[in-house]
């Protein structure tokens, strides 16, 4: 017999053992990470003990690069007794104890007396919330007056093997898939590619031209914080409670990139990828449901929807949130392909579809609670599409297949969870039934609209070419009473449920898989108009002049994608001055207004900030922070959402800047004699 050659040895052995690779590459990672890695407290030197440090302790000295100068809050996080001395303040104490400081920018003292295993965290200007964990690159042994840092605020080598463990996950996941990927179309994967390209170009145009937003420094924090415990293979109960009251998955894709920058850019650049996949998923979907022609306009068509565009440039849960809908519904969709009736293997792959369909469900729940809704679309699926002859294996393995994945798979990715998964999950659930605050909603300021707030916000924010395509497309699917009809009126109405719960608040934000339901009816609306038209070119010059139409909706309010309100409602502009909906609500344009004052104010100029809400987006100069009892104290005085919130200003301050959006006043900028 002829010895077989050492190549196909070689892949056979492969093809045998694959499975080990990634978790080769995982450790390899890992290893070389421990290898390189230096820790926040090493990079300090040793000092000598001084009576005032607790017993038993290490204590060490140096540097602390402070990058902007403001309110700082500086802390640790110890099991024993600890004593930190920065620019001259000391803060004492055990477990998690901070304090402010207002400092100049530059090198600072520091001095960090505390038992093993205890950790510096911090603050600093401009980002609030749980702090975070001081990186190495932000410490120096040296004093202030001879210290140097390399890239400050940044813990590149984490981010790094965080990338690299995340690119490891998904080339396992599709080395899985492919068989099911090598059955797609070249030109889906074209269309989807143009899609997905395009996406993530039109949310890295001006990334930042928005300003900061209210929730992107807890995201982005607890994600740093996450990663860092990731990569150290830290499981301690105490590491995992950075803003709790949320699941980690969106923290650990907001991780990688707060890892390689101190400020929100590469986060927000992977969220615009996030948004840009889920988008792109609804070429296959649509073209399942409908035709293919179909799915790509759905597809362009969610992707330029302008908030769609705002939410996928925010370190946020509302751009995994797409992705991982629309993977879930990919995936139901395709539970039942090529299930032969008598095929014995058929019942396996039925069970297999569904337990993947529960991964993704539950990946969709560790990113944001109310996500739980996409297991409901998802079963709903399953059941309508299950052919006669597996209705009854879909119903029984469903019940059982699909929670119990997607239930492990939020235990597993959740590391909090491990000790008590109850009492965890019961302390996040208390701390999210917290009010949230007033904003006006249809002429009135509340926090507890109706259960018709989101439908009204729909209707509000979508742009009216696309609100009549909707129209249309719901014509067209009442007309035709099919599945695919069903499966997206459910898409569209299973969403709507987070209205049963006291979250209705921040207009489309929880209801964003809503958005990629009206962008696929509104597909179906412009194929039914090109029907009626007759015409052979008519779908495709609809489709041309949907995208331009979005395009130039887009220009309209650039870069404030948050404050777009369609044509039917008067704009943003009308709509702020008469209080329908709220206008400047997470922080959108509060850095341009606080530009102005830095650039104009005098040295130590006095600065009112009692109507700037949320205050700590405001990074204003380092001298500007003197406190003032009442306006009348200030010179300078700034106010945020102007028209929605009125601000009592005196009557001898004169208004010497504005920053706007289509019309709607996002902040202003008083001054006074």
């Amino acid at each position: 017999m002829t010895p077989e050659p050492l190549a196909g040895r070689v892949r056979r052995a492969i093809a045998r053992s694959w499975g080990a690779i990634p978790i080769a590459v995982a450790c390899s990672l890992l290893l070389v990470r421990a290898w390189l890695h230096v820790e926040p407290l090493d990079r300090l030197r040793a000092a000598p003990a001084e009576p005032a440090d607790p017993p038993e302790v290490i204590a060490r000295t140096g540097s602390i690069d402070v990058v902007r100068g403001g309110p700082v809050y500086v802390g640790f996080q110890s099991d024993g007794h600890a004593r930190l001395v920065f620019a001259g303040r000391e803060v004492r104490g055990r477990g998690l104890v901070k304090s402010r400081i207002i400092v100049e920018h530059g090198p600072k003292a520091i001095r960090f007396a505390a038992p093993p295993g205890a950790r510096l965290l911090w603050s600093p200007v401009g980002r609030r919330g749980d702090p975070e964990y001081v990186p190495a690159s932000s410490l120096s042994p040296e004093p202030p007056e001879r210290a140097t840092f390399d890239a400050p605020g940044t813990a590149r080598l984490d981010g790094a093997v965080a990338l690299g463990l995340l690119a490891t996950l998904i080339a396992t996941l599709l080395a899985l898939a492919r068989r099911r990927l090598a059955a797609v179309s070249r030109a889906t994967w074209l269309a989807m590619a143009i899609v997905f390209i395009a996406g993530v170009a039109v949310r890295w145009i001006d990334l930042s031209g928005f300003g900061q937003t209210w929730d992107e420094d807890a995201n982005w924090c607890a994600g740093r914080n996450y990663i860092t415990n990731v990569v150290s293979l830290d499981v301690a109960q105490h590491s995992w409670q950075w803003n709790y009251e949320h699941p980690p998955v969106m923290k650990y894709l907001a991780g990688i990139g707060a890892q390689l920058a101190d400020g929100f850019g590469p986060a927000r650049a992977l969220s615009a990828v996030w948004i840009a996949l889920g988008c792109a998923l609804l070429v296959p979907i649509g073209a399942r449901l409908f035709r293919p022609r179909t799915g790509v306009l759905a597809a362009a068509i969610a992707t330029l929807l302008p908030p769609m565009v705002a939410h996928g440039q925010i370190i946020g849960h509302e751009s995994p949130t797409v992705l991982w809908w629309a993977l879930a519904i990919l995936l139901a969709l395709g539970v039942h392909d090529d299930l032969a009736p008598d095929d014995p293997a058929a019942a396996a792959a039925l069970r297999t579809r569904l337990a993947w369909v529960g991964v993704a469900i539950g990946i969709a729940i560790a990113s944001r609670f109310v996500n739980g809704l996409v297991g409901l679309l998802c079963a709903a699926i399953v059941v309508i599409q299950a052919p006669p002859r597996w209705r009854r294996e879909t119903l029984l393995w469903g019940a059982i297949a699909m929670p119990l994945a997607a239930i492990a798979t939020v235990y597993l990715v959740w590391p909090r969870l491990w000790p008590h998964p109850i009492a965890s999950l019961t302390e996040s659930f208390r701390r999210l039934t917290l009010p949230h605050g007033t904003e006006p909603f249809l002429g009135t300021l509340t926090n507890a609209p109706g259960p018709h707030y989101f439908v009204v916000y729909l209707f509000a924010t979508l742009p009216v070419g696309i609100l009549a395509a909707v129209a249309a497309g719901a014509v067209r699917l009442i007309r035709h009473h099919s599945a695919s009809a069903l499966i997206a009126l459910c898409w569209f109405v299973i969403p709507l449920g987070v209205a049963l719960s006291p979250i209705r608040q921040d207009g489309v934000r929880y209801v964003m898989p809503c958005l990629l339901a009206l962008a696929l009816i509104a597909a179906v609306g412009f194929d039914q108009l090109a029907l009626w038209a007759r015409h052979r070119h008519a779908f495709l010059a609809l489709a041309a002049a949907a995208v331009v139409y979005l395009a130039v909706a887009l220009a309209r309010v650039h870069p404030y994608y948050l404050d777009y309100f369609g044509e039917h409602v008067g704009g943003a502009g009308r709509v702020a001055a008469h209080g329908t909906f709220e206008t400047a609500w997470w922080g959108e344009g509060v850095d341009r207004a606080v530009d102005y004052v830095n650039r104009n104010a005098a040295p130590g100029a006095r600065v009112n900030r009692q109507c700037v809400e949320p205050s700590h987006l405001a990074w204003f100069r380092e001298d500007l922070w003197e406190p003032t009892a009442a306006m009348t104290d200030a010179t300078w005085i700034v106010a945020y959402a102007p028209q929605t919130r009125r601000c009592p200003v005196p009557p001898d301050a004169r208004q010497v800047f504005t920053v706007t959006a289509d019309g709607a006043i996002l902040a202003a900028v008083y001054q006074r004699p």
